[in-house]
């Protein structure tokens, strides 16, 4: 099944038997993790422990007492309570963790991150073909909600099952941000784990690791048969070499990535001010809107009281030129009536 963290980097460690996992238990009395069925798709002992690459990576990482290089060993931020509690539960291909406490996850018999401390540092799934789109999609969300440093995928079918054949995102402020891979040589591919320090390498459909200094880690093939071929050497050194100008490009990527990051929360940013303007300058829109239509109404009352005045102004001018007649007329009257009775007055006298 799995195997644990060798007793030292010059030892060859013994993988954990289901037995030995239970007696551990039961001398801790601490809360274990529900059995999980193991993959039966030959997936993992072909990649992972036939050649060797497992123990090969817990024996260049050393220091077993705080570190383990462990395989199909479930994780969580807590042991579940309850069969009910395998749901959240994820059970990676293979999974690396610094600074813990290897016993407690031996007798547990799963990763309790509450537990722990902290979550694992790298964890890798090989493709399936009944998990190949969850492994793309809700277990990559659930290994960055649990915090996991990094996650890689690994598919020996070049792009069958994944997109890729090989793939990596390194946790940024709570978000996996793809890691760079780029081809050295033909059917060899490789991406830089920081978290392993190595580089995590598809080569014709097997996974290696390489490291920048001492070159390829051994496999147990490798160690037993110690077939180190003069190719192996020509390719390692050619590796090295593009390896070494290819990581300028992955870091200026991974600076390219971060300033993209902050332009865009910039562009947001500047986004939501402009929006702001932009409601800011439709309400003083609508209020000026309001305003002109209130001085229309005005100036059209003003229009409708000058024009009732001028209307008023000229009855008034009309009954003072009748009222003027008419006292004109009365006075011609009174005239008329004194000349008659003068004349009346003047024949009585003649």
């Amino acid at each position: 099944m799995t195997t644990d963290a060798a007793a030292g980097p010059a030892a060859t460690a013994t993988p954990a038997s289901p037995s030995e996992l239970s007696s551990s238990s039961s001398a801790l009395s601490v809360a274990v993790f529900p059995d999980f069925a193991p993959r039966n798709d030959m997936m993992n002992p072909e990649h992972i422990h036939d050649y060797g690459n497992q123990p090969a990576l817990r024996l260049h990482l050393g220091d077993p007492e705080s570190t383990i290089v462990l395989g199909e060993v479930p994780i969580y931020q807590e042991v579940p309570h309850s069969r009910e509690g395998r749901a959240g539960v994820r059970v990676p291909d293979l999974l690396v963790a610094f600074h813990i406490r290897r016993a407690q996850v031996i007798a547990q018999k799963g990763y309790a991150i509450s537990e722990q401390g902290k979550p694992p540092d790298f964890v890798l799934e090989v493709a399936s073909d009944s998990t190949a789109r969850t492994d793309e999609t809700d277990k990559r969300e659930d290994y960055a909600r649990f915090g996991v440093s990094e996650y890689w995928l690994f598919d020996p079918d070049w792009g069958r099952r994944y997109r890729r054949g090989l793939m990596g995102w390194r946790l940024v402020n709570g978000r996996y941000v793809p890691i760079y891979i780029w081809q050295y040589a033909s059917g060899r591919y490789c991406g830089w784990s920081a978290a392993l320090g190595l580089y995590v390498c598809w080569e014709e459909g097997r996974l290696r690791w390489y490291d920048p200094v001492s070159g390829y880690l051994r496999t147990h093939d490798e160690e037993q048969r110690g077939r180190i071929s003069a190719e192996t050497g020509r390719i390692t050194a050619e590796a090295g070499r593009i390896i070494a100008e290819a990581q300028r490009d992955a870091v200026a990527a991974e600076r390219d990535a971060e300033r993209d990051e902050r332009i865009t929360a910039e562009a947001g940013r500047i986004a939501a001010e402009v929006e702001r303007d932009a409601e800011r300058d439709e309400r003083m829109a609508a209020e000026a809107q309001r305003d002109s239509e209130r001085d229309e109404r005005i100036t059209a009352e003003a229009e409708r009281d000058s024009e009732r005045d001028e209307r008023m102004a000229a009855e008034a001018e009309r009954d003072s030129e009748r009222d003027e007649r008419i006292a004109a007329e009365a006075e011609i009257a009174r005239l008329r009536a004194e000349i008659a009775r003068l004349r009346g007055d003047a024949a009585d006298e003649a």
